[in-house]
C-alpha cells in the first residue's frame, strides 16, 4: 500500500527519528533471529522498508505502547518472512523463528492468564475492550461512566504492563 502522498521532509524526518527511537528494540529482535552481524543488518533494513511501506497505517496508530506493540508486531513478521525466504535459509534458523513465534505465543499465555486474576469489574472491563466494544457500550453494560471506564483500563492496563515486564525481564 503506496501513498500518492508527495513524501515532505518533514515526513521523511519524523519517520527517521522514529526508527531511531526504536532502534535498540528492532536490533534486539533482529539479534534474536541470527548471531551474524549482515543478516542483523539486513533484517534492519528490511523493517525499515517495511515499516515505510506502512506508514499511514503507522501514524494512524497512537504514539505509545500501542505504535511500540504495532511496530513490534510488523518487525518481528518481516523478519521471520525474510529469514524463510533467504535462499541461505537453515533448519536451525526456522528453529529460531518457531522458538519466537512460541515465545510470543506463551507471553500472549500468560497475559490471558494475568486477566483472567483480576477482580470484577476490571476483567470484564478489559475483556469486552479486547471484544471491539467502546467505552460507551461497556459503560452501559456494567452501569458505570465512561469515564469510570477509562480510568479502570488505564489503571489495568498499567498493572497489566508492569507484570508482563518483569515476567518478560
Amino acid at each position: 500500500m503506496h501513498s500518492d502522498t508527495p513524501i515532505t521532509k518533514d515526513a521523511s524526518k519524523s519517520f527517521e527519528q522514529m526508527l531511531m527511537q526504536h532502534q535498540s528494540m528492532l536490533y534486539r529482535l533482529c539479534s534474536r533471529f541470527s548471531s551474524r552481524e549482515v543478516t542483523v543488518e539486513d533484517l534492519m533494513q528490511d523493517i525499515a522498508v517495511a515499516l515505510w511501506r506502512q506508514r499511514e497505517k503507522l501514524w494512524s496508530v497512537p504514539d505509545g505502547v500501542q505504535r511500540k506493540s504495532w511496530i513490534w508486531k510488523l518487525a518481528r513478521n518481516t523478519a521471520i518472512d525474510t529469514i524463510r525466504k533467504a535462499p541461505s535459509f537453515s533448519e536451525l534458523d526456522e528453529q529460531m523463528a518457531d522458538s519466537i513465534q512460541d515465545e510470543d505465543h506463551s507471553l500472549v499465555d500468560t497475559l490471558r492468564e494475568q486477566i483472567a486474576l483480576l477482580e470484577e469489574p476490571d476483567r470484564t472491563i478489559v475483556r469486552l475492550q479486547l471484544e471491539g466494544y467502546a467505552y460507551a457500550e461497556i459503560a452501559a453494560k456494567l452501569k458505570m461512566t465512561e469515564k469510570n471506564v477509562s480510568v479502570r483500563l488505564v489503571r489495568v492496563k498499567e498493572q497489566l504492563r508492569q507484570i508482563m515486564n518483569r515476567i518478560a525481564n
